[in-house]
């Protein structure tokens, strides 16, 4: 019996391999498409799994009015651990603020993060020396290690883990370190780096006052998390209140809470950071679902639509005794048959497209590894796709009455009608969504690339170094040399440059009124490198020589945040001493679009501040070249720590590397527009050569009787017509919702028009009556004769 129903399923497919075909590979292109997103998610999702304490290890973060920050001070862990007996072990980790240059001989390694970890945080984290993590011997020993392949690049001959001893910075230096060995650094972590050096502690000295550490805890399994978040910001008030008698200062610190941020959260969804990377996988899952059950709609549509043909063979098979239940199993057998097959294509198609997908998202991810979800997963996706796209096609081929379908007046049931059409609609609303999202998305990429930032990145060399230059007189013979190369215009050193980072924050006052705002360090020429305007006032100058003891410039936010009516010559408190404001100038995107601009203070003397060392140059585009290359030739007169390391980056390609996730986002709403309407489009061509095919007769009769072409033409089209429009007016409302929220995201976005909600109506009308046309030329030009020579 299976032999028989595999033959007569086999040659219903093979004669019907039109319809097979668009089933076949529509839902092929729709599984691939959910394959890849399917495999990503997975992979965003899991990051840091591998850490056996993964769901009991939280980081702890601070929580201002304003604000809220990772960064926490070095003390903070200590209490935290001697005060909490649910706390199992607490540490802290720092970031490198330098790229440190590291070599052997002539081979030089360039560390962008050569990360400081306590041996309690390397414990948490389950940082894995080659031959195990051990505790450095002293309190104020170290123990140094590089990745693996940071490793290879320096020694990379090298075959045992001995410790081996590197140059620090510049050879002419003469710096010499222990590096102890290799380390694991996982690239599926929050936790990466190039290097890392791990003491009994870290941090040692440093007060309340220096927030420049995360701090990471394990707690016991079944600790009442919130709790615990409430007992330690207890805890953290009372330390800072410690010694303090101004009440103005009290009250300040009364304000002030931590929180605790699980480990699972750091990657996508960071409480104090961007949650744009876990909405876009939110949305790509949306996407991948939304297509899959495209194609599921086309298949049960076009199964739907072919079931008159197979009416008289389920009439026969029930009067020779067959019962319901078989022959919705060969039914369903035969929907497998398909899905199987379109399983097997999609493998294909996502192992062809996996490379640019890579590429567009920066991971490395494998179809063919042991360890891949979707060896489970792919089973389960067959099935679910099988009954959900045959189920009820199997259920209304195996309900046919054979006393009707074998006197030959058998006609598919008006739910089936209702249930085409409703599934033609839903169908083409998710792809008018996905038209206007991507209209959308657009739209905003092009206001972010021309709407004016408020300072110019064009020409501006970002040079890295590692000389501290927090005094003038300190960078002031390093900008003489540079300013004598041909085509540099102008030279600054400051804490931060412009790329979207966070600056430092602090808590300053004006006439009696306390607010936390960011700070920037800079030196004299920074607001002229940037090309920054000028609001009021004046910016720094040497002319001026109380600018490098108390002057500060303010942004137009700060004004706004104080509320200041006339800012310059104010006083502006802050880190123990009183600044005097020269001037204000106008607000910047230094974050980007989706941040808010922050209220910020830039000053050349700041005692709480951080080190000026972000070096940066305004050169002449036409000398650009030239002023690189002798740069890069006196660089070692110019700045002796660097010596022949020398290392630059354009400042207008940072800046854009803001824009990339929202790049990524409109490169996949592109795709999956494109795979919407495909699918769609192919659906709706076989659904009409269907549709015409069943007329074929009355067309003919109408065509004898009189009618002419354009009104053979409207006929079939138009109820084609009305799917389609109704499919745009069920989805307009849900497009502007979601798109409405998507922009919401940025602080700085653009007005929804109607144009793009217009603009995807004409795209679907178009498409569907060009598409439906092709089969009704066929209809019209067909000779009535051959339809009725056998009536």
């Amino acid at each position: 019996m299976f032999r028989l129903n595999l033959k007569i399923a086999l040659r219903n497919l093979w004669k019907n391999r039109g319809i097979t075909a668009i089933n076949v590979g529509g839902l092929a292109i729709a599984l691939a498409a959910f394959i890849l997103i399917a495999m990503y998610f997975s992979y965003e999702t899991s990051f840091d799994k591998q850490n056996p304490n993964y769901n009991n290890i939280y980081v702890v973060g601070r929580i201002y009015p304003e604000f809220k920050t990772n960064y926490t001070s070095p003390p903070f862990a200590k209490a935290i651990k001697q005060n909490f007996p649910e706390v199992e072990n607490a540490g802290i980790t720092k970031k490198g603020f330098f790229e440190l240059t590291i070599k052997n001989g002539k081979q030089t390694l360039f560390a962008k993060n050569f990360m400081q970890a306590d041996y309690n945080a390397a414990k948490i984290l389950d940082l894995k020396p080659t031959g195990g993590l051990e505790k450095p011997a002293g309190e104020a020993d170290r123990l140094s290690y590089l990745s693996k392949e940071s490793m290879q690049v320096l020694f990379p001959d090298k075959i045992d883990n001995k410790p081996e001893m590197v140059g620090m910075g510049a050879s002419s230096l003469g710096i010499n370190s222990k590096i102890n060995g290799t380390i694991i650094n996982n690239p599926h972590s929050n936790v990466t780096f190039d290097g890392i050096s791990i003491g009994n502690e870290i941090g040692q000295g440093e007060d309340y006052g220096m927030n420049n550490y995360t701090t990471y805890i394990q707690v016991k399994p079944g600790t009442d998390v919130e709790n615990l978040e409430q007992k330690i910001t207890n805890l953290y008030r009372s330390e800072l209140l410690k010694g303090e008698t101004d009440q103005e200062s009290i009250d300040e610190i009364k304000k002030i809470s931590t929180f605790l941020d699980p480990l699972s959260n750091l990657h996508l969804k960071p409480k104090a950071g961007n949650d744009t990377p876990y909405k876009i996988l939110i949305a790509l899952s949306i996407l991948g679902i939304l297509i899959l059950i495209i194609a599921c709609i086309n298949f049960t549509n076009l199964s739907i639509a072919q079931a008159t043909k197979r009416a008289k063979e389920v009439g026969v098979k029930k009067v020779m005794g067959a019962f319901r239940f078989q022959l919705t199993t060969q039914f369903l057998v035969e929907i497998l048959v398909q899905c199987f097959t379109a399983t097997i294509l999609a493998l294909i198609l996502a192992e062809l497209i996996l490379p640019k997908f890579n590429n567009l998202f920066q991971v490395n991810l494998s179809i063919w590894q042991i360890d891949n979800d979707l060896l489970w997963q792919l089973p389960l996706i067959l099935l679910s796709i099988t009954l959900i796209a045959g189920l009820y096609p199997a259920l209304v081929l195996s309900g046919f009455k054979p006393a009707l379908v074998l006197k030959g007046n058998f006609s598919t049931s008006k739910q089936s009608t209702w249930l085409r059409n409703g599934l033609l609609v839903f169908q083409f609303s998710i792809a008018v969504i996905f038209i206007i999202g991507l209209f959308i998305i657009n739209s905003q990429l092009k206001y972010m690339r021309s709407q004016d930032l408020g300072f110019t990145a064009n020409q501006v060399v970002y040079i890295k170094n590692l000389t501290l230059f927090n005094k003038p007189a300190k960078f002031e013979p390093v900008r003489d040399k540079i300013l004598k190369i041909p085509g540099v215009r102008l030279a600054t050193v400051a804490t931060d440059v412009p790329n979207g980072a966070e600056n430092g924050s602090n808590g300053y006052t004006v006439n009696g009124l306390q607010a936390n705002i960011d700070f920037v360090d800079v030196d004299f020429d920074y607001f002229e490198t940037l090309h920054i305007k000028l609001k009021d006032g004046r910016f720094f100058s040497p002319s001026f020589k109380t600018d490098t003891a108390n002057a500060a410039v303010i942004n137009e936010s700060a004004v706004a945040k104080f509320g200041l009516k006339n800012p310059v010559g104010q006083t502006i408190r802050g880190c123990n001493m009183d600044y005097k404001i020269v001037g204000v100038a106008k607000d910047f995107k230094a974050q980007g679009f989706e941040s808010a601009i922050q209220p910020t203070i830039y000053a050349i003397k700041n005692p709480c501040g951080n080190y000026k060392t972000q070096i940066m140059l305004k050169i002449e585009g036409n000398k650009m070249a030239d002023a690189l290359i002798a740069l890069r030739a006196k660089w070692p007169e110019i700045n002796p720590k660097d010596g022949e390391d020398f290392r630059y980056e354009f400042l207008d390609e940072l800046y854009g590397k803001l824009f990339k996730k929202q790049e990524q986002l409109q490169s996949v709403f592109f795709a999956a527009a494109l795979l919407t309407i495909f699918i769609a489009i192919l659906g709706l061509f076989a659904f009409a050569k269907y549709i015409t095919n069943g007329r074929i007769k009355e067309i003919a009769v109408r065509k004898i009787l009189g009618a002419s072409d354009i009104q053979i033409f409207k006929l079939i089209n138009s109820s084609f017509f009305r799917m389609v429009l109704l499919a745009n007016v069920i989805s307009w409302p849900v497009a502007y919702i979601l798109t409405k929220m998507w922009l919401e995201t940025f602080a700085y976005r653009i007005d929804l028009s109607v144009l793009p909600f217009i603009a995807s109506a004409a795209i679907t009308i178009l498409l569907t009556l060009f598409t439906v046309s092709i089969q009704a030329k066929k209809a019209v030009k067909a000779n009535p004769v051959d339809a009725l020579k056998y009536e």
